[in-house]
Order: structure tokens, then C-alpha cells, then sequence
């Protein structure tokens, strides 16, 4: 089975971060994730983040560092995630392509049914000081 590449934003504001549900209909419907997709052929990671953002949220965002990069196999397909911290330059966010979007602190992470490929990454966010999950330098 080949592994799919596929990046996603942790887009922070103040002490908030940015989730989105999967639309009905699509594998893993309802579930929570990070705004994000499929590397296409012929574009870095960076480039793919920037256009899934809007073409999802209508946003346009400068991508930063690496946060977390995890490989998951699903029983149909397996998947490489790298999650960028990204910034939002341009635009408010829109539920384009989502069930609906929603600005929420990390002790709320509990309340949230995740796509499993986030599980750790969750833990992580759920584990650091504020001051860390801050975006540096971008």
C-alpha cells in the first residue's frame, strides 16, 4: 500500500487553535482534524498547506515550523501527516469545506471527536506550556 502525503495547519490565535470537522459523506465524516490535505504531484509541503487553506477556509497563511510529522496506517490507506504552525496573513476563515470550524483551547481538545492520525500530536498540544505552542519567529 503506498503512503499518502498529507500536511495540515496548527493555526494559533492568542491561546486558541483552529479545528475542522469533516463534511457527511466523506471518509472519516464528522471528525475533528486540522485544516490541511493532499501533497500533489509537482508541489513542496509548504505549497500544498498554502493552497489547502484556501481552498477550505479562504484564508491565505505564511507557513512556519514543522510541529509534528507522523506516520498512520488506516485500514485502507496509510498516511504521512506533517502538521505546520501557520499564521493567518490574509483573510478570516470560512467553512468552505467543512461541517464547521471552531477556535478552541487546548483543555478542550477532550470535547472533540479527532481523526485518529492526531491522537498524538493531540497529547502534545494537551502537554505544553502556552509559551510553547506559540508560533516563533514567521
Amino acid at each position: 500500500m503506498d503512503t499518502t502525503e498529507v500536511v495540515a495547519a496548527l493555526i494559533k490565535e492568542q491561546d486558541r487553535f483552529l479545528i475542522c470537522q469533516r463534511p457527511a459523506g466523506k471518509s472519516l465524516a464528522l471528525f475533528w482534524e486540522f485544516v490541511g490535505g493532499k501533497v500533489e504531484q509537482g508541489e513542496t509541503k509548504e505549497q500544498a498547506l498554502v493552497r489547502e487553506c484556501q481552498e477550505e477556509l479562504g484564508v491565505i497563511v505564511a507557513v512556519g515550523d514543522v510541529f509534528w510529522e507522523v506516520t498512520y496506517h488506516y485500514p485502507d490507506a496509510i498516511v504521512h501527516l506533517t502538521l505546520f504552525e501557520a499564521n493567518i496573513k490574509e483573510g478570516t476563515p470560512q467553512k468552505l469545506e467543512h461541517q464547521d470550524i471552531r477556535w478552541i483551547k487546548k483543555e478542550e481538545i477532550p470535547h472533540y471527536d479527532f481523526c485518529p492520525a492526531n491522537k498524538d500530536v493531540l497529547e502534545r498540544l494537551q502537554n505544553l506550556p502556552v509559551r510553547e505552542t506559540t508560533h516563533r519567529g514567521f
